[in-house]
């Protein structure tokens, strides 16, 4: 394994310490496991392509510059979320002394297209009137169902909400930095419906099950998102439409402002940090907007009664 020097000449360091110092400082400022997974994983596929890709900042540079150029032919959302971890990674190693700059520098992002699917509002109803309600099972599937479709909120803290974090009463519930992806908490509002349901799972919930998750599994075990999509596709398949966890995500942005809601609120309930990922949904809404115009501008129906009667006249 080729060894890295430190600049300041007191120690010496191998990839894979330095990877684990990085980890470490990564989980000291709060980020989450699934980050550190995705943080592991790229430096890990990084190194596995370009294993001679460690020593000085020459060396490291031309096996990015390789890395990247291997990578051409890869969909613009692929290169940047590589491009962003390494990029972490390697500035890390700069504010540490170990690297004189940053390798990635100068590998530019690339533009992406909004990846944002969107769900017809007679397929949800239909989705939403599938489940069996007198099963365990299907009434947990109902009621996260309309809790998504009602805030919003991502598969994966939907999924490690625990009773405490909702207030009936008052008819929200708190997602706290802790589930949350940007690590900053947020309270959202809930209708009706999504409170009647949560009542009635919480009342079918075995004592035994303690302080497991709201939406557990019929043991009272965790479920992550990649089983939940997967319940989603098989009811999906029987109406005939693929769907996914992060769909429903999607639905709801759209829908929140075809609605009437306002982008700032939504940024908000989505819990993004700024509005760059909320400006995706808002670009959707206004092409809408244009097309509505289109057919319905009062304009465009007073230009062609003129022109009917001109060719009357004529």
């Amino acid at each position: 394994m080729a060894r890295l020097r430190r600049i300041d000449g007191k120690k010496f360091l191998t990839r894979e310490e330095c990877v684990k110092d990085f980890t470490l400082f990564k989980l000291a400022q709060g980020v989450s496991e699934r980050t550190i997974k995705d943080y592991e994983w790229h430096l890990g596929h990084f190194f596995k392509e370009f294993p001679e890709g460690w020593g000085d900042y020459t060396t490291v540079k031309k096996a990015v510059i390789h890395y990247f150029a291997n990578g051409n032919h890869l969909a613009p959302a692929t290169h940047n979320m590589r491009r962003k971890y390494l990029k972490c990674f390697f500035s890390w190693m700069v504010q540490e002394g170990t690297l004189t700059s940053n390798p990635v520098d100068g590998i530019r992002q690339r533009r992406e297209e909004p990846r944002v699917r969107e769900i017809d509002e007679i397929k949800l109803k239909e989705l939403i009137a599938i489940f069996d309600r007198k099963t365990y099972s299907g009434l947990r599937d109902y009621v996260l169902l309309c809790l998504t479709i009602d805030t919003g909120i991502r598969p994966k803290e939907a999924l490690a909400l625990l009773s405490e974090h909702f207030n009936l009463r008052g008819m929200e519930v708190h997602i706290p930095a802790a589930i949350a992806k940007t690590r900053i908490s947020r309270t959202l509002p809930l209708l009706p419906l999504t409170v009647d349901g949560i009542r009635k799972l919480l009342s079918v919930r075995p004592e035994s099950w303690g302080n497991a998750p709201l939406f557990a599994s019929s043991e009272g075990k965790p479920i992550d998102t990649h089983a939940w999509t997967l319940r989603l596709r098989r009811y999906g398949e029987k109406l005939g439409f693929k769907i996914s966890a992060y769909d429903l995500r999607h639905a709801f942005a759209l829908m929140f402002l075809r609605n009437g809601g306002h982008a700032l609120a939504l940024q908000r309930t989505l819990g993004h940090t700024d509005l760059t990922v909320t400006k995706r949904y808002v670009a959707l809404t206004q092409q809408d907007l244009r097309e509505q115009h289109t057919a319905a501008s009062p304009l465009n129906s007073i230009v062609q009664k003129q022109d009917r009667m001109r060719k009357l006249k004529n």
